[in-house]
């Protein structure tokens, strides 16, 4: 199983972004789907999760700017980034609970990281 992220890049302050996560392999069920961040010297943190089902949840700093999204049929999830800050600057790295087979429990698995720089 792997998760191929894409979609980062330079932006300057107020512009967007779209990322997207492809869940590709073998994989009987997907279950939530999100987006982390880690900036320099700082933990990685939550920024916007979304169960299979649809329901949302997001950062607090992220709320009304930031959507999340997915494609069931596509295994891919997805994060709308709008009005982007400075603070919005890190690598962000795509999640996602799965299970393998119908013998396996579930899983997180980890994209490779895809970097957003937003310039001031």
């Amino acid at each position: 199983v792997q998760l191929q992220a894409s979609g980062g890049g330079l932006v300057q302050s107020g512009g967007s972004l779209r990322l997207s996560c492809a869940v590709s392999g073998s994989i009987f069920r997907l279950n939530a789907m999100g987006w982390y961040r880690q900036a320099p010297g700082k933990q990685r943190e939550l920024v916007a999760v979304i169960t299979s089902g649809g329901s949302t949840h997001y950062a607090d700093s992220v709320k009304g700017r930031f959507t999340i999204s997915r494609d069931n049929a596509k295994n891919t999830v997805y994060l709308l980034m709008n009005s982007l800050k400075p603070e919005d600057t890190a690598v962000y790295y795509c999640n996602a609970n799965l299970a393998r087979t119908m013998y396996t429990g579930w899983a997180d698995y980890w994209g490779q990281g895809t970097l957003v720089t937003v310039s001031s």
